[in-house]
């Protein structure tokens, strides 16, 4: 794992912990002052009801965002799920909201009084939107670990005798979900490189990414790196060469 990849995953992780604290936070603020508004409307004799009433509300929000999750994993969209989310939320809010004043006089009530009530449940939501970014990107992403090791670069070529290699096999053309180019193996992209290099007598990282591109793939900045480090002894070897073949 590159410094790079480890630094994205422990900055994932740690913001992943955030998320999950500020969304039980404003759960559980947003549960507790819906339980007040029961009280104060009917259930304050009934403890246990009391408590339980914000549950018929709230928990079309857990009920919601967890088929959002399984949705997610799986790369499908639910609109259930998303009806189910976004009618517990705007509900709760509401009724934060409402329960500040309740049946008095709203215009002697503070507007912060309002805004303390209405934070807590939109910020659950929100904080579970950006979760939810996160877990499809981390699905979106091509696995590039899956790639086979990287090839030994073969001995440099004798002087005078550069020739371009054997093409590599017949990459698809098709292109997968979004229209995004699909990316070559390790392999794939050595063998592209070493062709651009006979082709040019030489090879810098554009011309690699103008190879690659060529030929409808993609090469990340890192990728491009691991290619360049197998071939420079045939870049180093094929400079040597080119002035006494010329």
């Amino acid at each position: 794992m590159t410094t790079n990849q480890a630094a994205e995953r422990y900055a994932l992780i740690a913001a992943g912990i955030v998320i999950v604290a500020l969304t039980a936070s404003g759960f559980w603020l947003s549960y507790a002052h819906l339980a007040e508004v029961a009280g104060q409307h009917g259930l304050k004799n009934s403890p246990v009801r009391q408590w339980a009433w914000p549950a018929t509300l709230d928990a079309f929000i857990v009920a919601g965002e967890l088929l959002m999750l399984r949705a997610g994993l799986r790369r499908v969209t639910d609109w259930w799920a998303i009806a189910l989310t976004a009618t517990g939320s705007v509900g709760s809010i509401a009724l934060n909201v409402a329960g500040v004043s309740g049946t008095g006089n709203a215009g002697t009530v503070p507007l912060l009084d309002y805004v303390v009530r209405a934070v807590p449940p939109t910020a659950a939501l929100l904080a579970f939107g950006v979760l939810m970014r996160q877990i499809h990107q981390l699905v979106e992403q091509p696995a590039d670990h899956s790639d086979p090791a990287p090839v030994q670069p073969t001995e440099p070529p004798a002087a005078g005798s550069v020739q371009p290699t054997e093409p590599p096999p017949e990459v698809s053309e098709s292109t997968p979900r979004g229209g995004r180019p699909p990316k070559a193996t390790l392999a794939e992209l050595v063998e592209i490189g070493r062709i651009a290099l006979a082709e040019h007598g030489t090879l810098s990282r554009s011309l690699l990414r103008k190879a690659v591109k060529d030929r409808d793939l993609t090469i990340g900045s890192e990728r491009q790196t691991e290619v360049m480090e197998i071939l420079r002894p045939e870049i180093e070897a094929t400079a040597e060469i080119g002035p006494d073949s010329g």
